[in-house]
């Protein structure tokens, strides 16, 4: 079908979109050496999986079920990065992966032991920041990711065969460059007879501009001075730009503004629009006051802040019309949620112009989550 015929809500996958990533990455794969895997907190359509295994190395998780999901669904290499891991469930994570990364000096006194074949490494602070956005950023002051220099214990550094380092989030080489030069002054000299080095996940790779050569430079540096193997873990630089989701005008009201009410919630569907906060584009429209109609987009849930923005169009909004929100591959089938009992929007995959419905979603999921 094509995508105008498809039900909403509905994330629609742009295969075409995200191959076109893959293949950007698989070049920096095959240039510097390094393995590239996909972090799952981001994008976790496991139905892309069997086509993003074949152009990257893996997948990394933040605990057990995003593990599974990564062994189950693509079976590579398979990486795992969780501030406390859980006693009970230590047992199998060290089954499936095949690297384990601590927090922690005293995460790893407590588990080394029951690691079974992983190779075991740990995480560091830099503590140098270089974003804005506090709630984004990992070595803001008292952030709990990482050891930090003075708390690095060079005595218990026995079995530790690599360091994992992640402070970036959509950004460019620069950051990344900028950061690996005071990553280097503080723990550089520990990595040394080590077996890898993990960058990290935020790296913006796909995005238009982004300063390729640096990268492969910088991982080609690090890679030559030390003799380790380079990871990269990059979430949004593999589904950037490669998604939409489709909704519905079902009701347009008057109140000083107009406000278009859309069967698609910012608070159950993309719940970023709210947290960070920030404003998803939407094709064909302009800023408020830019086009000739401006509507205020809101959502039919009982949430009087659950507003998406407002938008501006040539043309009046009308009930029944679709409008198409992009970049919605990333951060919203992860997080969304069934509040106000806001049905899931179903998952449809599209490649050369047509599309399939993946998955649809109905009250028993909403029910199944409550007791």
């Amino acid at each position: 079908m094509k995508l105008h015929q498809l039900p909403t809500p509905v994330y629609v996958i742009d295969e075409d979109k995200l191959t076109e990533n893959l293949k950007i990455l698989r070049r920096v794969e095959r240039s510097t050496g390094c393995k590239i895997l996909l972090a799952q907190k981001a994008f976790s359509a496991y139905c892309e999986y069997p086509l993003i295994g074949q152009y990257i190395s893996g997948t990394t998780a933040s605990g057990l079920y995003e593990a599974r999901l990564g062994k189950e669904e693509m079976g590579k290499e398979n990486h795992v990065f969780c501030p406390a891991y859980l006693d009970g469930e230590f047992d199998e994570i060290a089954d499936i992966c095949d690297h384990i990364v601590f927090n922690s000096f005293a995460q790893k006194q407590k588990f080394y032991a029951r690691r079974k074949n992983a190779s075991v490494g740990l995480r560091v602070n830099p503590e140098f920041s270089t974003q804005e956005t506090a709630i984004y950023d990992p070595c803001a002051p008292g952030s709990r990711f990482g050891v930090t220099k003075a708390n690095f214990r060079e005595d218990l550094l026995d079995g530790i065969e690599g360091l994992h380092m992640h402070t970036l989030c959509e950004q460019g080489a620069d950051a990344l460059a900028a950061t690996v030069e005071v990553f280097e002054q503080k723990f550089g000299e520990y990595l040394r007879g080590m077996r890898w080095l993990n960058l990290g996940g935020g790296h913006h790779i796909t995005k238009p501009g982004y300063d390729i050569a640096l990268l492969e430079r910088t991982i080609g540096r690090l890679s030559d001075k030390y003799g380790v193997q380079v990871y990269l873990e990059p979430g949004e630089a593999i589904a950037l730009n490669a998604g939409l989701l489709a909704t519905k005008v079902l009701e347009i009201v008057e109140n000083g503004i107009q406000t278009a009410i859309l069967d698609a919630s910012a608070a159950c569907h993309m719940p970023d629009v709210l947290e960070m906060p920030y404003r998803p584009p939407l094709k064909g429209s302009g800023l408020a006051g830019q086009k000739k109609y401006t509507y205020r987009l809101s959502a039919r849930t009982c949430l009087a802040g659950d507003i998406i923005g407002d938008y501006s169009f040539d043309e009046q909004l009308s009930e029944g019309d679709i409008l198409y929100f992009e970049d919605m591959a990333i951060y919203s089938m992860v997080k969304n949620n069934t509040f106000n009992g806001m049905p899931l929007p179903a998952i449809a995959a599209m490649r050369g112009g047509e599309c399939s419905i993946v998955k649809e979603f109905g009250y028993a999921d909403f029910k199944s989550r409550l007791s």
